[in-house]
This record gives C-alpha cells, structure tokens and sequence, in this order.
C-alpha cells in the first residue's frame, strides 16, 4: 500500500555532479539511470540518507547531496511507499524542478570511501 502524505519536510537526492550540472540547464532533473529505469525518482529522509549513501554510493567521487523542500513538490506526484527493510521512501513520479531545491553541496568520499556528509540543516 502507498500513502501520498508527508513524511518529511526536506527529502535528499544523491546524484553524480556531471549529472546534475546537465539538468541544470533545463531547470529540472529528470533522474539517474536507476530513476529512468524504475519510473521514478528515488529519494531519501535525513534518517534514510546516509545508508542509501552506504549502500548505492560507497566508493563513488563527484557526488553532491541535494535536499528538496517537499512543499514545493506536486503532491500527487510524491509517493510514500515502501522499500527497504519496509520503510516508506519518497518517489517522485515526474521531474524534479529546481524550485525545490533548498541547497546542492558536495558529498566528497573520506580516506575510506565513505561518503562525508555535511550538516543536514
């Protein structure tokens, strides 16, 4: 079952920054590969984010970290639905325009490969 209703104020997207920089120019984000492939595009909250990084990005440079002011979503376009370990992830049925972006910043890999984040806030 899926629930259109809000989980979260601020929602983050990990995308590789050629990627990004390219939709930049269109004003939206149409997704990764693994977005086009699944139909939409995937997203995670604050207490999601970090294991998504772990578990899709270990050991990938050029990434950047995108949070998304959910408000600014279509709402009939943002599905809760769930995923791993049951969990309800945000998915986004249609582009991301940039008027939901809050902030883009870089999500650089430490001496271990593991992705740094920076504050959330």
């Amino acid at each position: 079952m899926t629930s259109v209703c809000p989980k979260a104020d601020i929602i983050y997207k990990i995308a590789p920054a050629p990627l990004w920089c390219r939709a930049e120019e269109a004003r939206q984000f149409d997704g990764a590969p693994v977005d086009l492939a699944d139909g939409y595009i995937h997203f995670s909250t604050a207490a999601q984010v970090r294991e998504t990084a772990e578990r899709h990005f270990k050991g990938k440079p050029d990434l950047l970290l995108i949070a998304i002011r959910t408000a600014t979503l279509d709402p009939s376009a943002l599905r809760w639905e769930r995923s791993r370990g049951g969990d309800l992830f945000p998915h986004l049925y249609g582009p991301l325009l940039f008027d939901a972006v809050l902030w883009v910043k870089p999500l650089p890999l430490g001496p271990d490969g593991h992705p740094v984040f920076p504050d959330l806030a």
